[in-house]
């Protein structure tokens, strides 16, 4: 029977196949564990495994997992949509923010962020389509974004996310990434840390890798389906 370490070891031999493959650096490419909806235990399984970092979408569910897992090591990623009344957990609890799509979004978090915390690490989320479940910034709106977090006291900077729509071949994809991407290159020397291009998903991550990707995002490839 597949474990999820036997998933993850499988797929830190695919990523570093693409890196070596598209002539990225090796380790350049970091991998997140997305495991909303999965339980605490398949957590643990793969924090064993070598995972310390965990994105979430649903605030209530990612409360209840950061209680339960205290004792362990393990950096939360928040990456679904923030809405303004939530802002306050998630500055509260989470050490990374992926989705990032208004400044009031930001202000808040900044705010409400403990100065004493070190600072919440961010990314602008940027829409790639016109499809309208996704959030993010129009790709051209994107620098004055990031010029305005840039000045916010409790957090950091550190790149840009997008969740493009799903494309059925690699080359499709890529174009879609390839955009992100060079905007990504274009903003990197404006801000002292920012480091991040987070894109590329289970079923996508060799063109995000191919087009720069630095962060993939990956759920089904490591727990399997959710129940």
């Amino acid at each position: 029977m597949t474990t999820i370490a036997d998933n993850i070891e499988r797929l830190s031999d695919r990523l570093q196949r693409f890196e070596r493959q598209y002539e990225r650096s090796a380790a350049s490419v970091k991998l997140l564990a997305v495991s909303k909806r999965h339980s605490v235990e398949s957590i643990i399984a793969a924090n064993k495994a070598g995972i310390e970092d965990f994105g979430e979408n649903y605030l209530q569910e990612a409360l209840d997992k950061i209680q339960h897992l205290s004792s362990i090591r393990v950096n939360w990623h928040f990456i679904g949509p923030v809405q303004a009344n939530k802002t306050k957990a998630i500055a509260e609890n989470f050490q990374w923010v992926h989705s990032i799509d208004r400044l009031k979004i930001a202000r808040r978090l900044s705010d409400q962020r403990e100065p004493s915390a070190a600072k919440l690490n961010v990314c602008v989320q940027v829409k790639l389509s016109q499809e309208t479940s996704k959030s993010g910034v129009e790709i051209g709106e994107a620098e004055a974004l990031c010029d305005s977090i840039q000045a916010l006291p409790n957090l950091q900077l550190r790149g840009l996310m997008a969740i493009p729509a799903a494309e059925p071949d690699s080359d499709s994809q890529r174009i879609a990434f390839r955009a992100l991407a060079k905007e990504y290159s274009r903003l990197k020397p404006c801000y002292a840390q920012f480091d991040t291009l987070s894109m590329g998903m289970s079923n996508d991550f060799e063109a995000a890798i191919a087009e720069g990707s630095t962060l993939i995002r990956i759920g089904t490839g490591i727990f399997g389906p959710r129940s």
